[in-house]
């Protein structure tokens, strides 16, 4: 979505029958949203249009303003952005996606059920010290960014409780190394090579394994209002294996979350 998407737009968008959403970024909050909205208002109009034929609206939520501080750009969002949006908007399917602060779980929970979340593994496992652990860690740095530790236990408690407002969303990032390391490192963590493994860390931790196939797999399906997939099963052993310490991608390599030591768990497709 950008400035100048139009509700036009949006009835051409879902009578192709290929767009099931639409994603949000303001303007400059997040690696490649150079074109990204400068003032929600603009999009009211094509909201409104989303709200008629029930078309979800994905939101990075996060201020640009460079008077926030960096670590509260989402609890600012939420009051200047979020409220109004849910206020005009009350019928408006609506994700904030990859959450990362308690203000936020309470938000998402007093909303109606058309205000949903999704939750990354990277932020379920991590708070924010390990971004400067031994150093600046810059396969950890990613946007919104690793919060207080209070944060995380927030997150993992809405994870693992069951509450169908609350899903999957991995916000992978392959950047490659030589984007990552580097005197102005771009945002983001790769962890699609085991996300499934990693969110059964968080999971097994809270004794709460039997609520994962409902947060990867059908949670956010009946948000999203798609038919869960069927036929395909997966198979999760308490087995532990190194990660490598990079992956090729294309001329250059990327380095995975967790580079060089192990995830407690396998996965094998069936």
């Amino acid at each position: 979505m950008t400035d100048k998407t139009s509700p036009e737009d949006i009835k051409e968008a879902k009578a192709s029958g290929h767009v099931y959403a639409v994603k949000l970024y303001p303007k400059g909050v997040t690696t490649n949203s150079d074109s990204g909205v400068t003032d929600i208002k603009n999009v009211y109009p094509a909201m409104e249009e989303m709200a008629k034929v029930g078309m979800p609206l994905l939101i990075h939520g996060e201020v640009f303003t460079r008077s926030v501080d960096f670590f509260d750009r989402e609890k600012v969002f939420l009051k200047e952005v979020m409220e109004p949006v849910v206020a005009a908007h009350p019928k408006l399917k609506i994700v904030m996606e990859h959450i990362t602060t308690e203000d936020a779980v309470k938000f998402v929970s007093a909303c109606g059920p058309n205000v949903g979340a999704t939750i990354t593994p990277h932020h379920l496992l991590y708070n924010r010290n390990a971004i400067f652990n031994k150093g600046l860690c810059p396969h950890l740095f990613c946007l919104p960014i690793l919060k207080r530790e209070k944060h995380r236990v927030a997150l993992v408690a809405a994870a693992t409780s069951g509450n169908p407002k609350f899903f999957a969303g991995t916000d992978s990032a392959p950047h490659p190394k030589t984007k990552k390391e580097s005197a102005c490192g771009c945002a983001g963590c790769y962890v699609g090579f085991a996300s499934v493994e990693l969110y059964a860390e968080t999971f097994a931790q809270q004794g709460a394994l039997s609520k994962l196939p409902g947060f990867l797999c059908s949670q956010g399906a009946k948000f999203y209002g798609l038919a869960p997939q069927t036929g395909k099963k997966l198979k999760l052993e308490k087995k532990a294996w190194k990660v490598p310490a990079e992956f090729e991608l294309g001329d250059d390599v990327v380095v995975p979350i967790r580079a060089g030591d192990e995830i407690e768990w396998t996965l094998t497709l069936l």
